[in-house]
């Protein structure tokens, strides 16, 4: 009896790839011994939680070396080999690069942050929860499964809302992690809806094995499939913060201590976004009719409001400079939108794919660096209105200019080259794939973008009002700018490295 179940129980048992899933799994198993050391470490050594989980990060994040010398896949079916849960190739690489180095940049200005609280921020919980959202971030894009990608959804999620309402008896700060609860549970039950109805009339999880069966649907289910994918689209509309979908994106910036603001504002866009391109452009391109379309009106919205919100936010107003980076990033968000919409018209959907992988490390890099800046004059600036950068230069001449070169990146101005080349990359996506009033609205929405984007960096060079305030740099902060800094710098000289780097592999 047990030699005929021996066979039986060796087909079910599924060997699993440790070098595979080894970035998300180093962030996991950190963000626990950070927690646990916590418990152990008296007050005046919780520093050092902050730089063991710095390191964490920096080896999860050079764990993907390893796995650069091709595609590979594990927890898969036993019968099936090719059809897994969790698949390593070159577009799941190029996302964990992103969130990974996202994440750390974050967690060099999280270290300061958290100096600065003087204990207003429990350090021990802050770290654990940065790194269990890291892991399910750089989960999300190797998910091959609903299932998966799911949980790894949640995973990012659930510990952001509690970051983001961390700092305790902080009225502000707690409506804004209402806000963003609210907000992302809703997108997460309509999406759970939506993947129910697609497996109700599909029969299973697998996005490869979905794009096959959707196509052959009983004529009774149809009506079933078409409100599954048009409901799973709704609530991944909501992770990436596309209009209508938007509204907790600036209360939820101003609220969040501001290294979670500037994760949440690369790192949440990755998680959304890449989800976005899995069920899309992997599981579903069958429905290309309904989601391109629909993917492109959004992408038109959501640009023009994120732009004209922009627009008009009062330099005086408190909190206004990461107000603006907010609806900034709603913006952005539109313009990540429109390669994928050319996506569903398009015969190259590889290539428009490409497209928004560049445009999202090229924003990735620059809006770090801006929001590093943001910082520095945070710490002596606590309301962090616009007006407050009046004069930066006078005192602190290279963060002035590094500012600069951040805001006419995200502008697409010279010398922001890498901005520029983002922008006619997506723009060209949009044209190659018929989307002619979709590059009108976007070329319309740059101009838009160039006022406020040019008011600010122009108040950055203009005498100051009064005495100028030192801004004191330490060395964490000093690392993040450097770092995103030499980033666009070197790109702006070679921006074709980017769409080299951003081929996703993903057919």
């Amino acid at each position: 009896m047990s030699a005929l179940a021996q066979p039986l129980a060796e087909s079910l048992v599924q060997s699993v790839d440790w070098l595979a899933i080894a970035p998300p799994t180093v962030a996991a198993v950190v963000g626990l011994v950070v927690l646990v050391a916590d418990l152990f470490l008296a007050d005046s050594r919780k520093a050092l939680l902050g730089w063991a989980s710095v390191a964490g990060l920096a080896a999860s994040a050079a764990l993907l070396l390893p796995l650069l010398d091709g595609d590979r896949s594990t927890f898969c079916l036993t019968g099936a080999p090719d059809i897994c849960s969790y698949t390593a190739d070159r577009f799941t690489l190029v996302i964990q690069f992103l969130v990974l180095g996202g994440a750390l940049l974050a967690a060099l200005l999280s270290v300061t942050a958290l100096k600065d609280a003087n204990k207003g921020l429990p350090e021990g919980e802050f770290w654990f929860l940065l790194l269990s959202s890291v892991a399910g971030a750089a989960l999300l894009p190797a998910s091959r499964d609903l299932a998966t990608l799911i949980v790894a959804l949640e995973v990012a999620s659930l510990p952001a809302f509690a970051l983001v309402g961390l700092r305790h008896g902080d009225r502000r700060s707690s409506e804004a992690a209402l806000k963003f609860f609210l907000s992302s549970v809703t997108a997460t039950a309509v999406s759970l809806m939506g993947i129910s109805f697609v497996y109700a009339s599909t029969g299973t999880l697998y996005l490869t094995q979905i794009a096959d069966r959707i196509q052959d649907v009983d004529a009774q289910l149809d009506t079933l499939a078409q409100t599954g994918v048009v409901l799973t689209l709704v609530g991944f509309a909501f992770k990436t913060a596309a209009v209508p979908f938007h509204f907790w994106v600036p209360d939820t910036y101003i609220g969040a201590p501001l290294p979670v603001a500037a994760y949440l504002s690369v790192v949440g866009k990755a998680v959304g976004f890449s989800g976005l391109i899995l069920v899309t452009v992997i599981a579903l391109p069958s429905y290309a009719d309904v989601w391109g379309p629909a993917l492109a009106v959004l992408a038109a919205l959501t640009m023009t409001v994120g732009n004209v919100g922009a627009l008009r936010q009062q330099a005086t107003r408190a909190y206004s400079a990461v107000r603006l980076l907010a609806w900034s990033s709603v913006g952005q968000a539109g313009y990540l939108l429109v390669p994928i919409a050319a996506a569903g018209y398009s015969d190259d959907a590889e290539k428009s794919i490409g497209s928004t992988v560049a445009y999202a490390l090229m924003y990735a890099a620059v809006n770090l660096g801006a929001f590093a800046v943001a910082a520095l004059v945070g710490r002596t600036r606590s309301l962090n209105r616009i007006t407050d950068y009046r004069g930066l230069y006078a005192k602190n001449p290279l963060s002035a200019l590094l500012l600069a070169f951040f805001l006419l990146c995200l502008a697409g101005l010279p010398p922001g080259i890498i901005g520029l080349f983002a922008k006619v990359t997506v723009f060209s996506a949009a044209v190659d794939a018929g989307l002619g009033w979709l590059a009108v609205v976007m070329a319309v929405n740059v101009v838009i973008a160039l006022f406020y984007y040019l008011q600010w960096t122009a108040l950055l060079f203009r005498a100051p009002e009064g005495e100028p305030v030192e801004h004191r740099v330490p060395a964490p902060v000093t690392a993040a700018i450097t770092i995103t800094a030499v980033l666009g710098i070197a790109l702006s000289g070679a921006p074709q490295v980017v769409l080299r780097f951003a081929d996703t592999g993903l057919f």
